[in-house]
């Protein structure tokens, strides 16, 4: 696979898909890295069938752009984006043998006999298939089948390998044996892998990083560990595990939780992953919620910069409260201009306290602010600002 040596990531930008009014997946931004191994965990329904078949083109894109190997490709046919697809039928020729349905990709795309013999003796040889090439599919047990369709998408050497449940029909030994296989084949040969499952222990033991959905949007992407330990909210918290966790309504408060008539005092290290940069999410929500219902002629996005001496300086200080970083400030500012809706006010930001000089008129400037905080957020050229000051 020496083409590998390209960029053969996959990366949707601002992806929506949608059926008539029910849109199905939107604005998903995700990149997915070259020779990655990424799992698309979630319940049925959720989408990640649908952004599977994103990338092999089955399925149009609504709204946005898909880059596979730094080029869009929403309009590219399926035969021409160079991926190896594992379906969760295996989708087997039955009226042909395994060596016909191994090899048929490759007697399309016209090979050398010779080249087409070597690739489908070796990807034999490492899914233990030889002396089954006479045999129709009728005659291969559920786990042989599954095999063979891998052994198909393997020969084509592509640098893009998709599978869509491809273990749901095996028994929980063969299972077992399969994704072992799996990460065998693609550490020889490290394409860039997407692989759509609900099966957790799946995603667990197959993943590089495991990109949680629900309802068309991704819930987290992290590492397996970091999904299991550290779930970004109560969805992925709920779904992750079994027996699920457990949630409780709570209240911080004088660094104690409170549940009820109950308090807990919290470890300094919780105090501090209940301050900063776990409320960015929830205040631009907030900002955004009370800026629509006031509808004001003016509003203005700050964040403060602390001085030595105040009470709050000290805090940061001495590790009661996170300080908010250059990123999650522009984070920040983009969940609240994707959730305002208050038109005709002026709205600006400035970047001593924000990174990112936003002006113009709410909701009709909206885009074109968005834009200018995803190309800050691509190039990153407002960290330069990270020495002017500490900021909360």
């Amino acid at each position: 696979m020496d083409n590998l040596q390209n960029d053969y990531s996959i990366i949707f930008s601002h992806v929506q898909k949608a059926y008539g009014s029910n849109v199905v997946i939107n604005d998903l931004n995700l990149e997915i890295q070259k020779g990655e191994r990424l799992i698309l965990l979630g319940p049925s329904g959720c989408g990640k069938t649908t952004t599977l078949r994103m990338i092999a083109g089955f399925e149009e894109i609504t709204k946005g752009e898909l880059y596979m190997d730094g080029r869009v490709v929403n309009d590219i046919a399926p035969g021409e984006r160079n991926i190896a697809m594992v379906f969760q039928s295996y989708a087997l020729f039955p009226h042909l043998s395994v060596w016909d349905n191994i090899t048929f990709g490759l007697q399309l795309q016209k090979l050398p006999q010779a080249e087409m013999e070597k690739r489908a003796r070796m990807a034999m040889e490492i899914l233990h298939l030889e002396g089954y090439e006479n045999k129709k599919t009728h005659e291969l047990s559920g786990g042989q089948k599954q095999r063979v369709a891998l052994c198909r998408a393997l020969v084509k050497q592509s640098p893009y390998f998709l599978l869509d449940e491809p273990l749901s029909n095996l028994d929980a030994k063969l299972r077992q044996k399969a994704r072992t296989e799996l990460v065998k084949i693609h550490e020889m040969f490290k394409p860039t892998m997407v692989y759509v499952t609900h099966d957790q222990i799946e995603a667990m033991t197959v993943a590089h990083r495991i990109a949680v959905m629900n309802q068309g949007r991704i819930q987290q992407i992290d590492t397996p560990a970091n999904i299991y330990h550290h779930p970004a909210n109560t969805f992925v918290a709920t779904f992750i595990g079994s027996p699920a966790m457990n949630i409780l309504q709570a209240e911080v408060l004088d660094g104690k939780i409170i549940v009820g008539d109950c308090a807990l005092k919290l470890p300094q290290e919780r105090l501090q992953e209940l301050g900063g940069r776990s409320k960015v999410e929830e205040h631009a929500l907030s900002c955004a919620k009370l800026i629509t219902a006031m509808n004001p002629e003016y509003a203005s996005f700050l964040t403060l910069r602390l001085y030595e001496g105040t009470p709050m300086y000290a805090d940061v200080v001495e590790g009661r409260f996170q300080r908010i970083t250059p990123d999650e400030i522009v984070d920040e500012m983009e969940i609240f201009l994707k959730n305002v809706d208050s038109p005709g006010t002026v709205f600006r930001t400035n970047h001593a306290s924000n990174y990112v000089i936003l002006a113009g008129t709410l909701n009709g400037d909206i885009p074109a602010m968005l834009k200018k905080l995803e190309e800050a957020k691509r190039t990153h050229h407002y960290r330069k600002f990270r020495e002017t000051g500490d900021l909360l």
